[in-house]
Order: C-alpha cells, then structure tokens, then sequence
C-alpha cells in the first residue's frame, strides 16, 4: 500500500495537478489537508474517475480534510472526537477511517497564530484531545497512523534556520511538547528521506524564494504505531510536486507499506 499527506491549499486552486500527481504516484491513500472548499464543492466526480473514493470534514471556504482511498474507506469518522471548539465551532480539522485494514487519520492541526493569540492554546487543547482519542488505535494490534499538517516542527534540525523561528509558533517548547506526548501513546515518527539536499522539508513559504533557497520546515508528518512502522519500506518527501505554476507551498510526503512484513 502507498499512502500519503498532502496539504493542498486548496483543492480547488490544486485539482488539476492533485488530479495529474494521483495519477503518476501510484497512492492508494492520501490524507489532503485545507480543502478551503465545503464539501459540497469537493470533486468527488473527478476523483471518482481516477478510482478513489473519498471523505470529507470540510464547511466551507478555510481548514477543511478529507481521505482519498482506492482500496475502501471502513467506519469513517468525521471530526475530533472530545476536541475543542473555536469561537462556538469544532472546525474541521479531521476525519478518520480504515482503509483495506489500516487506521488512518487525516489531521490540519489548528496553526496557532501567535504565542499570545488564544488560537495557541486552542491548538494545544486541540493536541491533548488529539492524543486522548488515538491512544486506544495507537496501542492497539492493526496498522494505525495519524497523517498531516501538524504546524510544528518537531526538532531544530526540521527549520532551515533556528534563529529566524525564534519566539514564534511551530517550534516553542509547549508544542514540541505536545508532539512528545502524541508520540507518547504509541506513536513513532516515520522520518521521510529527502529527494534533495539533507533534508526533508515539506513546507516552504510562498515568499522571497524560499522554495529555490531550501528555505523549509518540516512539519507535515506522519506518527504510526508499531505495526505500522513495521511494515514501512519506504518513505519520502515528494519534493518534485512543490515546484513549478501553482503548486501548493507544501509537498505530499508518501510511505509505502508492505502489510505482510
């Protein structure tokens, strides 16, 4: 099995190169992150075409998830369950289900603004409920991952440089320490190989040329538990997806599994 996370940034903006890259990788699974559409403007007829299903947690024009899927989407569940709401809503930030016998969860963890925005503490209430509702997955016998955009990077070495993140979300120490305790209910990083340079960033920002600078985070990640980094060959940060008109200023980062390892 292929599966992947992919932050379109629009699915929209994105189809004809989501519809082109599905077609040439190969992906069985693909967790897409901010849909920025409802769902009933998701393309399901387009996807359909190319054989996938699909499921969607999407309201309208921000955030917004879904699971493409070629080989079945089981008892799907749409939202966090126990997570917190935002301004009197529960945004749609997950959906999960099982696919051809492996739990997968789509994530857009909430971005967190500033540190002293209460969009911060949203996102690390976001995060508790996140690890509370996975545990029972995380520990349990079949393949489980939790797949996305989780707007932290996890170490210093996942920012191009430090220095310049200093003070700011994605990298301070309370949510570094909400990662470690996602990780800590059975989880494990599956660590992608770079395509280019040492490495492997997913995200770069639209701005001053940070894409030809390699100037990137890491911070679209996927977190299984042992049955499912057990049955890893293979993992990577398609990195040749991020370039060119109208690419998202993320890149998908794709695993391929061998379930009978």
């Amino acid at each position: 099995m292929r599966i992947a996370t992919y932050n379109v940034n629009s699915i929209t903006a994105r189809l004809p190169r989501l519809l082109a890259w599905l077609e040439s990788s190969g992906t069985d699974v693909v967790c897409i992150q901010e849909t920025k559409c409802s769902a009933e403007q998701f393309p399901h007829e387009q996807l359909r075409e190319l054989g996938y299903e699909a499921a969607v947690n999407a309201t309208g024009r921000w955030n917004g998830v879904a699971l493409l899927s070629k080989v079945g989407l089981d008892d799907v569940v749409t939202g966090l369950p126990g997570g917190p709401d935002y301004e009197g809503v529960q945004e749609p930030r997950a959906i999960s289900a099982t696919c051809d016998g492996v739990r997968v969860w789509s994530v857009y963890v909430p971005n967190g603004r500033e540190v002293e925005h209460d969009h911060y503490g949203y996102k690390l209430d976001w995060f508790r409920s996140l690890a509370t509702a996975v545990a029972e997955d995380a520990a349990g016998p079949r393949p489980f991952a939790v797949l996305g955009d989780f707007n932290v990077a996890p170490t210093d070495e996942d920012v191009y440089d430090p220095a310049v993140f200093a003070g700011l979300t994605h990298v301070t120490p309370a949510e570094r320490a909400a990662l470690e305790a996602l990780r800590g209910v059975g989880l494990s990083d599956v660590f992608p190989r770079a395509l280019k340079y040492d490495r492997p960033y997913t995200f770069w920002d639209y701005r001053m040329l940070a894409f030809p600078k390699n100037k990137g985070m890491r911070i679209d990640l996927v977190y299984g538990n042992e049955p499912f980094t057990k049955a890893v060959t293979d993992a990577y940060v398609d990195r040749e997806e991020r370039k060119g008109k109208g690419a998202s200023d993320h890149a998908p980062v794709v695993v391929d599994l061998d379930l009978d390892r």
